[in-house]
């Protein structure tokens, strides 16, 4: 069943979108992967990864950010581009710790 996410005076919400290129070492893979499903799981927000563009081979589906084995299928290496999709309360909030943590900035 699909349900279509609204706000508080019935309208359906919007998604907010990012895009970013990542640049942490081991891509989203195993630690990096169960910070960011751990990171996606704390706010309300429901939050989806894909790849932005095709690889042969790869797998292309968009999955939830909640989901570590999910985060690993999709093999996201160190210099692809993804799309992480967020609806919800604390969405904004929610794509920028994940940002951070996908594309971690020099400190």
């Amino acid at each position: 069943m699909t349900r279509e996410l609204t706000g508080s005076d019935g309208a359906p919400e919007a998604a907010l979108e990012r895009r970013l290129v990542v640049t942490e070492e081991a891509g989203l893979h195993a630690r990096p992967a169960a910070a960011f499903a751990q990171a996606a799981g704390r706010g309300a927000a429901t939050v989806t990864v894909r790849r932005a563009a095709a690889r042969p081979g790869a797998d292309d589906r968009e999955v939830s950010a909640r989901s570590v084995l999910s985060l690993m299928a999709l093999n996201v290496r160190c210099g692809e581009e993804i799309v992480l999709r967020a609806r919800g309360d604390g969405a904004a909030e929610t794509l920028t710790a994940l940002a951070e943590i996908a594309a971690p900035t020099a400190g």
